[in-house]
């Protein structure tokens, strides 16, 4: 990405409607096919294009202010395609909007990334803010939309479906839209379903997804050939970061044919390890479900001498459905995420906090994430580099493996008798439909990224930043994955809660805190200078206030 540096003034918000064919005005730079932009606002700002480069990848586009103020933008129809017409938008006639007192965003709205600053700190990072505009680039009857849904299941998608489908027919007037079966392979090599209000009405009841879904089969030449040939104009996508990924190579070459075709993604993770957000929708089902989980392990293991119950959590490489499970039941003594390394044996390791908890208890729960522990396994037991269809790391099961060596440790030691309990909930929990407060958060995702589109934007994924719906350019989300920050106090109240070892020297912690605080130095002096933020300057925060509890 281009560094910035920025003389310019930064615009006095007013209250106008967002009109994409008169806010800039563009030239064609043949040099370097790239479109430079100059501002139709009041005052300037310094804007990088949305364009492609030479190697076919494309460009942050970023306005830059006074005061550090950095505004990471979403691609436009218009950056590529000129003259591109405008339409008054249907939801100022719309009854059930007659009640809001401004219907659209304003133009200058955004959403700051950080929201915790000192008294002269830089503005910092911030994301258009989501939500309905004035004007549109589509009419109503000219829209063909379509909705895919990639990877794994997850609480909620068959909600997210639902409230695209209804929010572009009764917010918008589309009737048009398809549903690709079988994930991103179903562009070319499965058959499509209409999708009214009516045939999606109650799935929100079930779990899954109706379209199917799986991983891999992106052939990115076939796929946008098959969105061209059926007039399509609107992609949703609905997947994690390896999906959107996906989605951005997509919205690459469409950008490269000079498509009217607007790419919209729809972050989905169980983990919730999406960046820049404040939590991927499901998560809050998941949490929740895994409470049965536990409360099973918690019976078994109270009910016995000695007993143990162990309950594996999904958690690739984050561990935040474990920490959040763990905290929410108050009954777990022990925490295992890939974040924080751990040892069995010796001083301060697990096998001594567990027969000192057996001792004082009578009884103890483990909750693990399934990333947890790898680096303990032999080099012959490891999957080296193996992935699977999604280029996901092939994991080893810390489930089987850390019950088989709690067995083999109190046996062998004769100290004390144990009865273990395992619970794998993994696949129950995937497999449920969403609670009332996902399905809520599905609503407000499938609407925002309705609008978006409508309006012309494309390139981005769509989820709430500190509370405030954002579009967010895919570039950020897909760099890296959020993951517990174990020097935050987050962490720290789940030590609090279950008492247990840190399983962390010295100096572990100073190396942690040392790497945490360049990265927050880095972080703000990059935002003086307009350069693009950390990917960990979200995770760095208090991550409870991050999620609002």
């Amino acid at each position: 990405m281009e560094s910035i540096s920025s003389t310019a003034s930064l615009f006095t918000p007013t209250f106008k409607c967002f009109d994409p064919s008169n806010l800039y005005s563009a030239t064609f730079d043949s040099r370097n096919s790239s479109v430079n932009y100059s501002s139709g606002l009041k005052s300037r700002a310094t804007k990088t294009n949305g364009a492609l480069t030479m190697d076919g990848k494309s460009q942050l586009k970023i306005v830059t202010g006074e005061a550090g103020f950095v505004l990471e933008d979403v691609p436009h129809l218009s950056d590529y395609i000129q003259d591109l017409p405008t339409y008054p938008n249907p939801l100022q006639d719309n009854p059930a909007y007659s009640v809001v007192k401004q219907y659209f965003v304003n133009e200058d709205d955004t959403v700051a990334q950080k929201i915790v600053v000192h008294k002269s700190s830089p503005r910092g990072t911030h994301f258009r803010r989501a939500g309905p505009r004035q004007k549109v680039c589509f009419e109503s009857d000219e829209v063909h939309a379509c909705i895919v849904t990639c990877g794994g299941l997850c609480p909620g998608l068959n909600t997210v479906i639902r409230e695209i489908v209804c929010g572009l027919y009764h917010m918008y007037g589309v009737n048009k839209v398809l549903g690709i079966e079988g994930g991103y392979r179903g562009f070319y090599s499965r058959n499509t379903v209409s999708l009214t209000p009516k045939i999606v009405n109650d799935i929100h009841k079930r779990g899954g997804t109706i379209l199917g879904t799986s991983r891999g089969g992106h052939d990115t030449s076939k796929i946008v050939d098959s969105i061209q040939d059926r007039g399509i104009n609107h992609v949703y996508i609905i997947g994690g970061d390896g999906t959107q990924k996906g989605a951005s190579v997509i919205y690459e070459e469409i950008q490269r044919r000079g498509l009217k075709v607007a790419v919209a993604g729809i972050p989905k993770t169980i983990d919730n390890d999406i960046p820049v957000i404040d939590k991927s929708f499901g998560f809050d089902t998941a949490v929740e479900e895994a409470q049965r989980a536990i409360n099973a392990a918690h019976v078994e293991a109270e009910s016995i001498e000695n007993g143990v119950g162990i309950v594996k959590l999904m958690g690739r490489y984050s561990g935040f459905i474990a920490m959040y499970a763990t905290l929410a039941s108050r009954d777990v003594d022990c925490c295992l995420i890939p974040e924080s390394p751990f040892y069995l044996e010796g001083p301060g390791g697990l096998f001594e906090f567990m027969e000192k908890r057996l001792k004082e208890n009578g009884h103890m729960i483990i909750v693990t994430a399934e990333g947890a522990g790898q680096e303990l396994f032999s080099e012959s037991m490891r999957k080296i580099d193996q992935q699977d269809a999604s280029g996901n790391k092939q994991l080893q099961d810390v489930g089987l493996w850390i019950t088989q060596k709690i067995k083999e440790h109190f046996t062998s030691s004769q100290k004390m008798a144990i009865n273990l309990k395992y619970i794998d909930p993994t696949y129950m929990i995937r497999a449920i439909p969403g609670n009332a407060s996902d399905n809520v958060y599905c609503t407000l995702l499938a609407h925002s990224a309705i609008h978006g589109a409508m309006a012309g934007y494309t390139g981005f994924i769509v989820g709430p930043v500190n509370g405030r719906h954002a579009y967010i350019p895919f570039n950020r989300v897909i760099e890296k994955q959020k993951k517990v920050v174990i020097t935050d106090r987050m962490w720290a109240r789940l030590l609090s809660s279950t008492n247990q070892p840190s399983f962390l020297g010295p100096k572990d912690v100073q190396q942690d805190k040392k790497e945490e605080v360049q990265q927050t130095q880095l972080l703000d002096e990059g935002s003086c200078l307009g350069d693009k933020p950390s990917a960990e300057e979200l995770d760095s925060t208090d991550q409870l206030d991050m999620l609002h509890l």
